[in-house]
């Protein structure tokens, strides 16, 4: 038997021994449809792995026996030396240890399968010659274009997974099982203390429970991993100077607008060198790999939309907090960061606007499914009157201008409902939403 034979058979062997670790729901799911190939796709670290235990556990529950389950990821180092070519053996020796489930409908979970070139033409084998639901999980949105777009088109469908929301934040630390229903004072004191500690620990659910300084270290090691497994090493970078300050640059402005041509001369100025399609492209690399995301400007017209800079996010503002020190005193960016993440792991799809008289809202959010459209804007609270009057302005002028008869503004911890329909609604509130 050849070396990685061996250690697939120790590999499938040790799963069936292994005990499903302790896991807090997911409020995702995998669709399910018969056919075609369940995909987890999301940034590393944000929980794909235990998402697929969750679903091997409903399996159990429901009478799936352990051994119709097959479990492998490809990242494990002893894999390093898997090739397209090993697929079958991982077959043969399956079926080999249980020839029985030849006949039964199996489960296979394989765990960053695009590590391995080819891939998809494997999993369009299987789903077309065993009996077997097949899910997969991936760090690359990428993972559902270019390769299924040649082998697996229509044989598949993707889940998002995030860090945790803040409703399953609330349920890792045992606070709240449920959503709450009712806002009595007890209950807002804890979802006010919940939600502060959500905004500095981000939902990351391997630093959830660190000291400030490992939790820190543990987040930037993430950021690390990212550039260089899905940046550098997938896509072949080198000029790794340049995109690390990239990388710096939009970490202390989340929520800012990113101009490529002004980046590119701040790089100039400090004797960095790095051409604008370089830029462009790490964008989209870092974009891909779900650590940013772009939110253009709101218009039907494609050369405004190219003139005007995107704002940048982060996936998670527990990230932020760990590459940069920020004073308290300006919160206001990470919160408008808070609410962007959760409208897009909400299923909504977002662009800025900046109205004729060039005031601005934040969030002009349409929801992928249901098409539903809401205008929201982030302000820290109602005190600071002068910044105050120039977001609920900008709201404003935005629904006049695009025809919308209510808003929102998510603060900190101001509630209230102003003329003209709209409502001031404190985040802790406003997470539990949607």
């Amino acid at each position: 038997m050849s070396r990685m034979k061996t250690t697939l058979s120790q590999l499938i062997d040790d799963f069936q021994e292994r005990q499903l670790p302790a896991l807090v729901a997911r409020d995702a799911d995998f669709p399910g449809v018969p056919g075609k190939a369940d995909v987890a796709i999301g940034m590393r670290r944000t929980g794909k792995t235990f998402f697929c235990y969750q679903k091997i556990q409903e399996l159990l529950e429901v009478g799936v026996k352990r051994q119709q389950v097959l479990y492998l990821n490809f990242e494990d180092e002893r894999l390093l030396d898997f090739r397209v070519t090993d697929f079958q053996a991982i077959l043969d020796i399956y079926y080999g240890r249980f020839p029985e489930n030849k006949d039964l409908e199996c489960y296979f979970f394989f765990d960053e399968i695009q590590r391995i070139d080819q891939w998809e033409m494997f999993i369009r084998r299987l789903l077309d010659t065993e009996k077997a639901r097949i899910f997969l999980t991936g760090s690359s949105s990428k993972l559902l274009s270019t390769e299924i777009a040649t082998s697996l088109r229509g044989r598949s469908l993707s889940t998002e997974i995030f860090p945790f929301s803040f409703k399953e934040y609330l349920k890792a630390g045992g606070l709240f099982a449920e959503s709450p229903q009712n806002f009595g004072s007890r209950t807002a004191a804890i979802l006010r203390k919940a939600a502060t500690d959500y905004l500095e620990t981000g939902g990351f659910p391997e630093a959830l429970n660190l000291d400030r300084n490992l939790r820190v270290e543990v987040l930037q090691g993430y950021i690390d991993s990212v550039i260089l497994k899905d940046v550098i090493e997938r896509h072949r970078v080198g000029n790794v100077i340049a995109l690390k300050h990239l990388v710096s640059q939009v970490m202390h402005a989340p929520g800012g607008k990113f101009s490529v041509n002004r980046f590119y001369n701040t790089l100039k100025s400090m004797a960095v060198k790095c051409t604008k399609n370089s830029l462009y492209e790490y964008l989209d690399h870092l974009t891909d790999a779900y650590l940013l995301y772009r939110v253009p400007i709101h218009s039907h017209s494609e050369k405004a939309r190219m003139l005007n800079p995107p704002k940048i996010y982060t996936v998670d503002t527990g990230l932020l907090n760990a590459m940069t020190f920020r004073k308290s005193a300006n919160n206001g960016p990470l919160l408008e960061n808070l609410v962007f993440m959760h409208l897009r792991r909400n299923g909504y799809e977002m662009e800025y606007v900046t109205t004729r008289e060039c005031n601005e809202a934040d969030f002009f959010a349409r929801h992928k499914a249901s098409g539903k459209v809401i205008l929201i804007q982030a302000c820290w609270d109602m005190t600071e009157q002068n910044t105050f009057k120039r977001e609920l302005r900008g709201l404003q002028s935005a629904m006049q201008e695009l025809a919308i008869d209510s808003g929102t503004i998510v603060t900190w911890d101001d509630e209230t409902e102003l003329a003209g329909n709209i409502s001031v609604v404190p985040v802790w509130k406003w997470l539990l939403t949607y």
